[in-house]
């Protein structure tokens, strides 16, 4: 039986899942040290916060800020792009450390998961009410942190700059797999199957990516190594939001 919490610090809004309810205390309190990290680095330089292009590497940051340059100029887009995924993966590599056997902070639909048990996880796929339903993926027990981060030009407050319902990336570097979701869903500029795999195309050889799934309205398109697709019930209460 796992335990489960609903946490926020200011901006922040998780579910967080654990074994045990003192991994859960240890993701919080990473949670609320990675957004003190970033809220001081944007003190220094608000750049760093508004910018939508790639931004100048600076060796003297924090390594979590290091982590989301580097993430954010593989797509040549903003570091905070990265920025769910990267708290989202701090929190679950905080978990691991402290010895949780499985451990999943979902950030607004950026979840970072890490499962050694003896079963799979399911992630569910929120799409839209218009759009592909009933869809989950079948994650097999890892000793590797898997990112699944995703995002969307029609449901959520994030910024995309396409027409993608869900832009879904899978990696062992969540603050990628956040940068890259969306860069995906920025790339996915007209409607149809041929925009879709035209999307899909730049993302099928990226080092550190393994997978990505496109969904727009009844279309989905697929690249690279994908969890095992399966059906699942997807309860819109439970889908982390403010």
């Amino acid at each position: 039986m796992y335990q489960k919490a609903h946490f926020q610090f200011k901006q922040t809004i998780v579910t967080i899942l654990a074994d045990k309810a003192e991994y859960i205390d240890a993701a919080k309190t990473e949670i609320i040290k990675c957004r003190l990290i970033i809220e001081d680095y944007i003190a220094h330089d608000p750049f760093f916060e508004a910018t939508f292009e790639a931004y100048d590497m600076d060796e003297t940051a924090p390594p979590l800020i290091r982590k989301m340059i580097q993430a954010g100029n593989t797509f040549d887009i903003g570091p905070m792009s990265t920025v769910a995924g990267t708290i989202a993966g701090a929190a679950v590599e905080k978990m691991k450390m402290c010895g949780a056997s499985f451990a999943l902070v979902d950030n607004g639909g950026d979840i970072a998961v890490y499962n050694k048990t003896d079963r799979p996880v399911v992630i569910g796929v929120y799409a839209g009410a218009g759009s592909v339903q009933n869809l989950g993926f079948s994650l097999a027990p890892s000793d590797k942190i898997i990112g699944i981060c995703t995002s969307s030009g029609t449901v959520g407050p994030s910024v995309s700059f396409g027409k993608a319902d869900a832009a879904i990336i899978f990696s062992q570097n969540p603050s990628l797999a956040d940068s890259a979701a969306t860069a995906l869903g920025n790339a996915l500029k007209e409607q149809g199957k041929e925009s879709i795999e035209k999307a899909l195309s730049a993302f099928s050889n990226i080092s550190g990516i393994d997978g990505a799934v496109l969904i727009q309205g009844n279309d989905i398109g697929f690249a690279g190594n994908i969890p095992r697709l399966v059906n699942a019930h997807i309860d819109y209460d439970i889908i982390t939001k403010g």
